[in-house]
């Protein structure tokens, strides 16, 4: 098999997992198990602690002592008998320790594809200019796990981990047949922080570079609020009178699926869209499509045209609102740093949005939806229009508070110097 074909497998599979549960868990959570929001909320701010802690130190033992393939396997394995676990398991609590274990095994597996992916395509004569075309089956794997999902029927049923637990399974065995990538036990100059990727927290010296990774931080704590409660959201739509004539209504994860799919088109547009508009416009294009994401959450339905035509809207404006900051983001990142720092400088600004945002997001979110809960039945118009309201304020406080980029680009020294 051509390592082209195998990679695209790989990371296929990678994401397939991935779109199993992501999405649909919450509603299996909330209209199964019969968890309320702050219980769902805490339950998957277990991905944002696992995503502050873990990918740095499996890269790093990944780069000098145990090869990348070998913890690859065993990060799934590991995370195929926790969402095994997770299916066996009725108790808030209980739920949120089993999600960490499978947070702490499956985050590092992320970077992990790519490193097996940027190994396997240099040792073949290819470049990291291959990578977009493979790396896009990832994002076709989410795709059609949702898909799955939905059409099963499994989208409140626990089946849906055993269908992950099954795919992790098989990605550990697939793996077997990756290219070995080759660890690094050579001792070098670099310093504790430069492992560990520390060193990259003196970019915070410079006060537009703070200001704008606090930003992502207050951004990033409502990327993945939809993630979490839209699914929910369009069940409790769905069981609406009206809407059972709604063919659309009855796959709520088909139609999730559209954030996913515009988020492809989107990106193709950032190159053009920062060299014309820079960073400081292009970000606050993300913030207001946040703003339309959720607000046309809240009026959006299954009983009209116009209801359903907002959903749909919602579905489209989601490329913009994930990729313009998260793509344009990294991008900024990339040019602050020095050369010596650039890696550590990506992993900064992942950690503050996947990780600290991430798990404050978790946290308010679950709390503001059930204080929108009255007798088991949530306001979800109002819960969306906080969060539109949120966004907004942002957005106005960004444009003002903001300089736009430094002029310091790439003369970012190192914590050593």
């Amino acid at each position: 098999m051509k390592i082209q074909s195998t990679l695209k497998i790989m990371l296929f599979s990678q994401y397939f997992i991935w779109g199993c549960w992501l999405v649909t868990f919450a509603s299996y959570a909330m209209g199964t198990l019969k968890f309320i929001g702050s219980e769902v909320g805490f339950i998957f701010s277990s991905l944002g602690l696992a995503a502050v802690v873990m990918p740095p130190v499996v890269g790093i033992i990944a780069d000098k002592w145990i090869s990348a393939n070998r913890i690859y396997i065993f990060c799934h394995l590991i995370s195929a008998a926790s969402l095994y676990g997770m299916s066996t398991i009725a108790d808030s609590s209980a739920m949120f320790w089993m999600m960490l274990l499978n947070a702490v095994a499956y985050m590092p597996t992320i970077a992990l594809s790519n490193t097996i992916s940027y190994f396997s395509l240099e040792k073949n004569g290819q470049g990291v200019l291959d990578f977009p075309s493979i790396r896009i089956w990832g994002t076709i794997g989410f795709i059609i796990a949702m898909w799955l999902i939905s059409f099963l029927g499994f989208e409140v049923s626990r089946n849906q981990l055993y269908i992950a637990s099954g795919a992790s399974v098989f990605l550990a065995l697939f793996s077997l047949t990756l290219p070995r990538v080759v660890s690094s036990a050579k001792s070098t100059k670099t310093t504790w922080l430069q492992k560990t990727g520390l060193d990259a927290f003196v970019l915070f010296r410079q006060k537009n570079i703070a200001v704008f990774l606090l930003f992502a931080t207050l951004l990033g704590s409502i990327l993945q609020i939809t993630n979490t409660f839209g699914n929910p959201f369009l069940h409790h739509l769905a069981a609406l009178p009206g809407a059972e004539n709604s063919v659309i209504a009855r796959y709520p994860s088909v139609l999730l699926s559209i954030s996913q799919i515009s988020e492809v088109v989107f990106i193709l547009a950032i190159p053009f869209l920062m060299s014309r508009l820079g960073l400081k416009r292009v970000i606050l294009l993300s913030m207001i499509a946040w703003v339309a994401r959720f607000g046309l959450f809240a009026y959006g339905d299954f009983t009209s045209a116009i209801g359903v035509s907002m959903l749909l809207l919602s579905m489209i404006v989601y490329g913009c609102a994930f990729d313009f900051f998260n793509v344009s983001g990294s991008m900024y990142m990339a040019r602050v740093a020095g050369e010596e720092m650039r890696a550590s400088a990506q992993g900064l600004f992942m950690t503050m949005v996947n990780g600290f945002g991430l798990y404050i997001g978790s946290i308010i979110s679950g709390h503001v939806i059930d204080y929108f809960t009255v007798n088991g039945v949530q306001d979800w118009s109002s819960f969306w229009l906080v969060f539109s309201c949120y966004a907004l304020i942002l957005a106005a406080v960004f444009w003002l508070v903001y300089r736009g980029e430094s002029q310091e680009s790439g003369q970012v020294s190192s914590a050593s110097q």
